[in-house]
């Protein structure tokens, strides 16, 4: 987490989160400690409450799936990945896979190493009134920090040995490469550049300034006692020619990156995230650009993305409980050498970063994890005649691959579409007329800092096409958004749903925090962007159609799940109508359930289990057009172990339903329920009833599922981290016989 040198940094923190609060409509800005109350430092385990910890094998019948990820973390300072990539730090160092994490930055700050106030139990005493740092010294001790909680993730200990050497990089400068003795795929970069020193005040000499070209060279910072000791300067190209040549060197399968586009704050536009956080994230989009191009030509693997929210989780429900938050957690206090008092160290900078300490600077970041892409579940298509196609992104580009109907089929090989720069999260839906159209947003790098941007699009297939044949070149839909200054492209990406007149709708969430949609006719056109309103949204919405032709859209706020509805007479989208429905921690899934109902399926703050809950159009007032006050939803909570990150839901032929998710450590669950059945209430727990299936495999982004042909069960599919697709079919006795296309 970056820092910044000024007495009153504490206080502009915690006013950044309680901004970010109440702009998702929570009330207050209190910090949970419960999870620092029950930490015990001896504590040790898998990283979620149940299961196995993920291996890289894939469990089912017959013969284990070995995987050969490699996953490169680029953030912009010390702790970055510790607040806003973990767990999926340590879920990928406890596979056994190897996992590099570069900082782009030394996060220096103002040099001193200490609390920022006096707090009781403390383990050190706070920074005096102009105390002057050393900002080499307080390098090297951030460092020590991260190397301690990078051997405490991997083996346990956290006094384990590095290897210091210098790395000449490709932009002409010097990086520091550590490499943990006895685990050489577990590799720490410093790139060593100079911070920003504020979250939002003009720093012409920052990343943010490289980016935007106001200045020409950006220099280092190095460490008190690294390897490297010669100063050096980089230039915008020079930078992204240095993370060219990381993505060379490492050859990672999937890149995990901060958001480069997290807005701006409703109260007082400032930006809603560190500078340095998304002009790095900027930087690596664009040497990605390049990176995908020595792909394509079979120079490195194809690889996928992953994204990830930064400051603006503190003011979020929380996603993570149990175990998993205290493992968490206990990762921070390891690198702030919150045990100071009973830790000796043998660095004369220090063994950790003590502006970190106490654990109420962590602020709710210790329990959140959430992507800002790659959350659709609706990329997998089945067919009539049983045949799959799974459309993801890979290299920036659509990836479509095939697996023809029969028993012992294979998937093809993916095939790659034309247009670049298309972003992790992908919906397919199906036209009146049989053809899928994909839509997705793709950013735009090319055009240089004012050009950036994010837009909306999709690609349909031609007439006659079929499986993953056909499809046309991507048509942009423009963005609802002004222009990158505004906002800073913020917009989800799209939910999109046919009504069976044949009008296609996408709707995205803005940088207002609200919702915008256009709108295909039935005779072809797009209408223009329209505003839907509402206050407070955040992540993805979500959109289905019941069996009466009625459209609903839904969008989360930091307390509730709004609705939008259509009639299936058309016109426009109504709403935001409040649904009753408590908090929940991610995109919710809809799919219909009866003539004027959907179901949704949402995952539960904290505890992280999935629920459902029956929605009906009467509820809503759309139906009787009443204006009463809605009626809290009935909620049945189905457990689940202790997971994050959207749920994928499918009815069956049979009247059940099929679920998958992320477990809390990280490895795919999956369960077929029967919801029909047992008795509601506002939480009626229902988990005794539901038999979850467990991998022991990491995955990237989402999973997806469709029936499976005959009403035996249903077909899932996830990418592995090694871009890889996975696919099973569950059936009554869970998911088993994991395949590798």
């Amino acid at each position: 987490m970056p820092l910044i040198p000024r007495a009153a940094l504490g206080r502009r923190l915690t006013a950044l989160v309680c901004a970010a609060t109440v702009l998702a409509g929570a009330s207050g800005c209190a910090t949970d400690r419960s999870a620092h109350r029950a930490h015990s430092r001896h504590e040790s385990g898998p990283a979620d409450e149940t299961g196995p910890v993920p291996t890289g094998t894939w469990a089912g019948a017959g013969e284990p799936v070995r995987t050969s990820e490699s996953v490169l973390q680029i953030v912009a300072h010390p702790d970055d990945d510790l607040f806003f990539l973990n767990p999926e730090t340590a879920q990928s160092l406890r596979s056994g896979r190897p996992l590099t994490t570069v900082f782009l930055t030394s996060g220096e700050a103002d040099g001193v190493n200490a609390p920022r106030k006096n707090v009781r139990g403390a383990a050190a005493p706070a920074r005096k009134r102009g105390e002057r740092g050393d900002k080499a010294v307080y390098t090297e001790a951030r460092q020590n920090g991260i190397r301690a909680a990078y051997a405490e993730m991997a083996t346990g200990d956290r006094d384990a040995a590095w290897r210091r050497t210098v790395l000449r990089t490709a932009g002409g400068g010097r990086a520091e490469l550590d490499t943990l003795r006895g685990h050489p795929d577990v590799r720490l970069v410093w790139n060593l550049l100079r911070e920003a020193g504020s979250l939002t005040k003009h720093r012409p000499h920052s990343l943010y300034g490289l980016w935007t070209g106001e200045t020409r060279r950006l220099g280092s910072q190095l460490s008190s006692a690294g390897p490297v000791t010669g100063n050096f300067h980089y230039t915008r190209a020079q930078l992204v020619d240095t993370l060219v040549g990381y993505l060379q060197r490492f050859r990672p399968t999937q890149i995990r990156m901060q958001d480069p586009t997290p807005g701006r704050l409703d109260r007082n536009g400032k930006y809603a995230d560190h500078q340095d956080h998304f002009a790095g994230a900027r930087f690596v989009q664009e040497a990605l650009v390049r990176h995908a191009d020595d792909a394509a030509r079979g120079r490195a693997p194809h690889f996928t993305v992953s994204t990830y929210l930064g400051y603006f989780n503190g003011g979020l429900p929380h996603v993570l409980g149990g175990r998993t938050a205290r493992g968490k957690l206990r990762t921070l206090e390891t690198y702030a050498w919150a045990d100071r008092a009973e830790r000796a160290c043998r660095y004369a900078a220090g063994c950790g970063d003590l502006k970190m300490v106490p654990s109420t600077q962590h602020l709710g970041w210790s329990h959140g994890i959430r992507h800002t892409d790659g959350e659709s579940t609706a990329w997998l298509r089945a067919a009539k005649d049983g045949s799959l196609t799974a459309y993801s992104v890979l290299d920036g580009r659509i990836a479509v691959r095939h697996r023809p109907a029969g028993t012992g089929a294979r998937w093809d090989a993916p095939t790659l579409l034309p247009a670049t720069g298309i972003d992790p999260s992908l919906t397919s839906v199906d036209l009146p007329d049989g053809r899928t159209a994909l839509f997705g947003t793709r950013t735009v790098t090319e055009d240089g800092p004012g050009g950036y941007r994010k837009e909306v699009g999709w690609t349909v297939q031609a007439a006659g096409g079929s499986g993953g044949s056909g499809f046309g070149p991507w048509q942009s839909l423009g963005t609802p958004e002004p222009g990158d200054l505004a906002g800073l492209s913020d917009i989800s990406a799209p939910a999109v749903a046919v009504t069976p007149d044949g009008t296609v709708t996408a709707v995205v969430r803005t940088s207002r925090h609200q919702l915008s949609a256009r709108t295909r006719q039935p005779d072809g056109t797009w209408t223009p962007w329209q505003a839907l309103g509402g206050t407070g949204l955040h992540g993805a919405p979500s959109a289905g159609v019941d069996e009466g032709g009625r459209l609903y859209v839904f969008a989360t706020t930091a307390k509730t799940v709004l609705a939008w509805t259509r009639p299936s007479s058309g016109g426009a989208l109504s709403g935001p109508r409040a649904t009753g429905l408590p908090a929940v921690t991610g995109r919710v899934a809809v799919h219909p359930d009866g003539h004027a109902a959907v179901r949704l399926h949402m995952r539960a703050p904290v505890t992280g289990h999935v629920r459902t809950a029956r929605i009906g159009a009467a509820a809503l007032g759309d139906a009787s057009g009443s204006s009463a006050p809605v009626r809290p939803a009935r909620v049945t909570d189905l457990g689940g172990a202790a997971g994050y990150g959207p749920v994928s839901a499918t009815p069956l032929p049979d009247g059940r339903t099929l679920l998958a998710a992320r477990a809390g450590n990280g490895d795919l669950q999956t369960a077929v329920v029967d919801e029909r059945r047992g008795r509601t209430g506002r939480v009626q727990p229902a988990a005794a009833r539901v038999r979850w299936s467990r991998t022991g495999f990491l995955f990237a982004g989402a999973p997806a599922s469709v029936p499976a042909p005959g009403g035996r069960g249903g077909d899932v599919a996830v990418l592995g981290l090694d871009g890889r697709l996975y696919w099973a079919r569950t059936g009554t006795q869970g998911t088993a016989g994991w395949r590798a296309a």
